[in-house]
């Protein structure tokens, strides 16, 4: 996103914020809601295009909301909704793209609130290692031919009482909605939500063999005063890794030994 479709997000998700911090509000139930409002958009083209057009005022973008989907979500998700559509879109796209960010944001928000946050992070990243490895699984839940309660089904059976009820609620809405994404994609887009709750990076760290508990705590630790942020350890083993171990945080990609790169981080640290 960019320019007025940043800004928009952004005080969407103030909004989201302050509505789920209130107990009252049922963030899961909320995130559910907010999903069926994305694939109504998703699909409705033309309602899409009026909700971002400039050229209408906003409260009549406002009232239109309530008269499609009043009586159909609660109160709370379509003042929510509402709010947005007020807001200036760049793209009629962006809209969509942001209601789903809204609704996986509830999601973990939920989890956050459950302490089972970290459980989620762990989960996503796990999966999203599954479905690399496993072209048979990843072909099934990308075919386009089936149906969604067919993907659906198929990710109940191999997550069912096996994750947490965030974890399979967020995968199976990337599953069954994907919207031209990949599902890589979608599953670090999840990820990376995930470590914003807690205002924290993702290092995905792929090691030749598992690291100790003293490792992971001195590589988190040097991560964090490299990157100025809490950061937040995915991590793999793969015995073929060159250098013994690989960290990625975002774009950058950091290759070497445990001991060379705490060495180099603590090095650059000081200067």
């Amino acid at each position: 996103m960019n320019g007025a479709s940043r800004e928009a997000l952004a005080a969407a998700r103030e909004r989201l914020d302050a509505l789920t911090d209130n107990t009252s509000v049922d963030a899961a139930a909320l995130a559910d809601e907010l999903a069926s409002v994305t694939a109504l958009l998703h699909r409705e083209v033309s309602l899409r295009r009026v909700l971002t057009d400039p050229a209408q005022a906003a409260e009549a973008k406002a009232e239109l909301v309530g008269r499609v989907l009043g009586g159909q979500i609660s109160a709370d998700a379509a003042d929510l909704v509402a709010g947005v559509v007020r807001s200036r879109w760049s793209q009629s796209r962006d809209l969509v793209d942001a209601l789903e960010v809204l609704a996986a944001t509830a999601d973990l928000t939920a989890a956050q609130q459950a302490g089972k946050l970290d459980n989620v992070e762990d989960e996503l990243f796990r999966f999203g290692r599954i479905v690399s490895s496993n072209t048979e699984l990843r072909a099934a839940l990308t075919n386009r031919t089936a149906s969604a309660s067919a993907k659906g089904e198929l990710l109940r059976s191999l997550l069912g009482s096996r994750a947490e009820a965030t974890t399979e609620r967020l995968i199976e809405r990337l599953v069954t909605q994907p919207r031209g994404r990949s599902l890589e994609t979608g599953l670090e887009s999840l990820s990376k939500l995930a470590a914003d709750r807690r205002d924290r990076m993702v290092a995905v760290v792929t090691s030749a063999v598992p690291l100790s508990d003293g490792q992971k705590q001195r590589l988190a630790g040097a991560l964090a005063k490299l990157y100025g942020r809490q950061m937040h350890l995915n991590l793999d083993v793969d015995p073929e890794v060159l250098g013994g171990i690989r960290v990625q945080v975002g774009d950058e990609v950091i290759n070497g030994s445990i001991a060379d790169r705490l060495e180099d981080a603590s090095r650059r640290v000081a200067g």
